[in-house]
């Protein structure tokens, strides 16, 4: 078996490690209802009458008997019952069912994210140990629940999904898309055999629109078609198999130093974004590279950046010919379309070396090829370079040579006579075409077939040839010589390609392994800074961003000093995420060259290269070791972020878990003494009913004893002990219950009461709602300046309730007013705990509700808690 007929080893191994795991079956959904679990449970059905060992791990019904039906076949595994917060909640029961050991499991509801107490946070997660135990399972999961696509889905649903699956869940994995068209899935939804009536039309206004299901329709295709297409790819690799299996589109775009290169990136860009399909922009390095000058190598470099910047895999490929590197790389990609730019060649070029077009086209079975005129007109041949004629002293060695090929040739004919001679003679030709290139190797060879016409052919002596046969043998000689000369050249020339790519990617590799050594910024700085010097040969430095402004952190050597225009440009790349410099399109003055580290959470620091002789630092055929080592570069400081990131957030959460004891321990502790301080306060008032002192005391007691509540209710909210008890509440009760219960604390100022007595009822928890109003009136009584507007609307989709005062107003408006401890200044806010409006938007966060905090024109402050559609109640059940 060759080389190029050898299976991946990569794909041998992934294939390996599968076959030791269970195998994963994803029913794919566009959206709940389309019949994922239906069709779970008849695939597992059929399992099971074939003789397969299957059992339900976990399944949800939701009340559909004809798929409540399809589960009395199985046995079902009993679910394990968790405490949580009081309540027992349910789970499968993962132990339970790696005891059981079944061929096939069936898992329900893949995304589903595990109650505290569970042995993993996610379903997805089980999943993995039931698979890693060698248990086939069967499993559901709807499209907006991959992670790559939430956003996507929640940008155009308006409904961000917060249990999400990795994208690595499908590697390997058999993916069943179960499909239903939006019309149908729209009937059932309104048949109510997706929801009751009530949320079936309340669904059918928002997620469930037509548009949306077509929508996540086509992603769900999509998705499933990637994943087939991986598979099979890899199958193909694993086993050796030739050919492009066209079954999903893969992209190529041979970019080369013609002008008009950029012209078929962009068309390779447009061609990705209509097929959805993933492509790679390549440039085939042959050695007629060498004969280019700065403007070709430049458009190479221009091309190649454009790629990368518009989303393309990026790669130089070193070849002997164009056609045998692009044929190679077509093969290795397995591309399915070609984007190649022909250009206007004279007759006669084409003759002598082909045209890479037509050569493409008559070898390209399967394989879709677009041709793209060239810019411009007629362009100048490029031919790899002759090596030249050499130096004396290199024709001073080839008459060695032949001088010691000769006294050999003389030594050893007797013992082969002078017959074998010839041969000989090849060995200088040989070593010399490989050490000084094909011209010289002729010229050796010229010289060996004179030599053995004056040694070995009779008339000896002479360069008369008596035999006419002996001419025949010096003109094969000669010619077998110059053939020799061009082989070895060619071969040199090749050989001279492949240790120039093996250095870049050992040099690539080393540069990585030495990040990976580093753990912190300076010395990832020092490192990124001397090995991008050794590997381009340049001077270097690396700045980020301190004190608001970009400092230099490490150079190489040391020392660097940036100019003005070096720091603008510099400046310019941190900020546009573009290069910038010297050898740029922008403020190519500079004498420095800056590239910015980029990666998805911005640029996070640039590099800046500069050459001794101030010429560019990155001569255009290093453009892409060059993006390697940027890319490498960047990794590494993104790891480092990310590891600031993690820390900090284990800061917090320390933090904030003693925060939270400590608010406990507070709470808890004063509550006994404010209870006998109360009392004390009600014994003295029953011997001295009209103390003047009585109901300051009272007041201050009542406001304590909110403080300690708003205590207690800042715990309840950062321990996730919140359990909204939802049920009917009229708007009108509630704010006059909470105007009760502060008519101590309202009685100086005046209440604007404007809540219709017709208001609908809505859906919440009446304690925690009573709390909202309470700390809503306190702040407005606090810092009002009097007067109170408490008012409820009806709108198109929602209910608000809004209490507005006539103060000074928010320091600080939208989500910043509801913060933890913001007291404000200035005003009476920096008596209070600062707790008031963090629990307001806690509770209604719990709740479901929105709460928003605002300035009005004419001063004060707004407060309005909107009650969405899904929380008003239209037509409520009598009692």
């Amino acid at each position: 078996m060759d080389s190029e007929s050898r299976p991946s080893p990569d794909a041998l191994l992934r294939a390996a490690r599968r076959e030791a795991r269970g195998k994963l079956k994803i029913f794919l959904g566009a959206a709940p209802g389309v019949g994922k679990t239906f069709e779970m449970l008849r695939g597992g059905a059929a399992r099971l009458k074939a003789g397969v060992d299957t059992v339900v791990a976990i399944v949800e019904t939701h009340g559909r008997a004809e798929t409540a039906a399809l589960l009395e076949p199985f046995e079902v595994i009993p679910r394990s019952r968790i405490d949580y917060q009081g309540h027992m909640l349910e789970e499968m029961d993962l132990d339970a069912v790696l005891a059981r050991r079944p061929a096939l499991a069936l898992v329900d509801e893949y995304a589903h994210s595990n109650v505290e107490g569970s042995r993993h946070p996610k379903r997805w997660q089980d999943v993995a140990e039931l698979l890693d135990a060698g248990i086939d399972v069967y499993t559901t999961l709807n499209i907006q629940h991959v992670e790559s696509l939430n956003d996507v889905v929640a940008g155009f649903t308006r409904v961000r999904v917060r249990e999400t699956v990795p994208d690595s869940v499908f590697d390997g994995a058999e993916i069943e898309v179960v499909d239903l068209p939006p019309d149908e899935l729209i009937e059932r939804l309104t048949e109510g055999k997706v929801y009751s009536p009530a949320e079936a039309s309340r669904a059918l206004g928002h997620f469930f629109s037509k548009q949306n299901l077509s929508a996540l329709r086509e992603m769900a295709l999509r998705r499933a078609a990637l994943t087939v297409d991986q598979a099979m790819l890899e199958h193909l690799d694993a086993h050796a198999v030739p050919g492009t299996f066209g079954a999903g589109e893969r992209i190529l775009v041979a970019v080369s130093e013609l002008p008009g290169s950029e012209a078929l990136v962009r068309v390779g860009k447009r061609l990705a974004d209509a097929l959805r399909a993933p492509w790679q922009a390549v440039y085939i390095e042959t050695p007629r590279a060498a004969a280019f000058d700065e403007a070709d190598k430049r458009r190479v470099a221009d091309a190649l950046r454009l790629a990368a910047n518009l989303g393309a895999t990026i790669a130089t490929v070193p070849a002997e010919s164009v056609i045998e590197g692009l044929r190679a790389h077509l093969e290795g990609m397995r591309a399915t379309q070609l984007v190649l730019g022909k250009s206007v060649r004279s007759w006669w070029f084409e003759l002598r070396h082909g045209s890479v077009v037509n050569a493409m086209l008559r070898s390209g079975d399967g394989l879709a090829i677009h041709v793209i005129p060239a810019e411009g007109g007629p362009v100048r041949a490029r031919t790899a370079p002759a090596k030249g004629w050499g130096k004396p002293r290199d024709y001073a060695l080839i008459a060695v040579a032949i001088g010691f090929t000769t006294l050999l040739c003389k030594i050893a004919e007797p013992l082969i006579g002078a017959g074998g001679v010839d041969l000989i003679y090849l060995l200088p030709v040989i070593a010399v075409a490989g050490r000084f290139g094909s011209r010289p190797g002729i010229v050796a060879g010229m010289a060996s077939a004179l030599a053995y016409n004056f040694f070995f052919l009779p008339p000896l002596y002479t360069f008369t040839i008596a035999d006419p046969q002996s001419v025949l043998t010096l003109f094969v000689l000669l010619g077998i010589a110059i053939f020799t000369a061009e082989i070895a050249s060619r071969l040199k020339t090749r050989a001279t390609l492949g240790a120039r790519s093996a250095h870049e990617n050992a040099a690539v590799a080393a540069f990585g392994q030495a990040l990976a050594r580093a753990s912190d910024w300076e010395s990832t700085s020092r490192i990124v800074c001397a090995e991008m010097a050794r590997i381009l040969g340049v001077r270097s430095l690396l700045l980020c961003e301190q004190n608001g402004s970009l400092a230099i952190r490490a150079s190489f050597p040391e020392g660097a000093v940036l100019g003005p225009i070096d720091l603008a440009a510099a400046d310019w790349a941190w900020s546009r995420g573009e290069p910038a410099g010297a050898g740029s399109d922008t403020l190519n003055a500079a004498d420095w060259q800056f590239h910015p580290l980029k990666t998805a959470l911005g640029v996070l620091a640039v590099v800046g290269l500069s050459s001794e002789d101030g010429r560019a630092p990155v001569s255009a055929d290093r453009a892409v070791l060059l993006s390697t080592l940027l890319g490498q570069a960047a990794l590494a400081h993104e790891r480092l972020k990310l590891e600031d990131e993690l820390r900090a957030v284990t800061v917090l959460k320390e933090r904030d878990r003693l925060r939270a004891a400590l608010l406990s321990s507070i709470g808890h502790d004063l509550r006994t003494p404010l209870t006998s301080v109360s009392g004390a306060v009600d014994a003295i008032a029953a011997e001295h009913p009209d103390a003047s002192t009585l109901p300051v005391a009272r007041a201050e007691i009542a406001r304590l004893r909110r403080f300690l509540d708003n205590l207690l209710d800042m715990v309840r909210i950062d321990t996730g002990r919140l359990e909204p008890r939802l049920e009917a509440v009229d708007l009108t009760d509630a704010v006059a219950s909470a105007i009760h219960d502060l008519k101590m604390l309202l009685a100086q100022s005046r209440i604007d009461l404007k809540v219709p007595a017709n208001l609908p009822l809505v859906s919440a928890d009446p304690t925690l709602l009573h709390h909202i109003l309470l700390n809503l009136l306190t702040n407005a009584a606090q810092h009002g300046g009097g007067r109170i507007v408490i008012e409820g609307k009806r709108t198109p989709d929602a209910v608000t309730l809004s209490v507005c005062d006539s103060g000074s107003g928010l320091p600080e408006t939208g989500a910043g007013a509801f913060s933890v401890f913001e007291t404000g200044a200035g005003t009476d806010r920096d008596r209070g705990s600062g707790l008031g409006l963090a629990i307001v938007k806690g509770f209604a966060d719990a709740m479901g509700l929105e709460v928003t905090a605002s300035n009005q024109d004419a001063g004060g402050s707004l407060f309005t808690i909107v009650f969405p559609e899904g929380a008003v109640i239209r037509n409520p059940k009598p009692d």
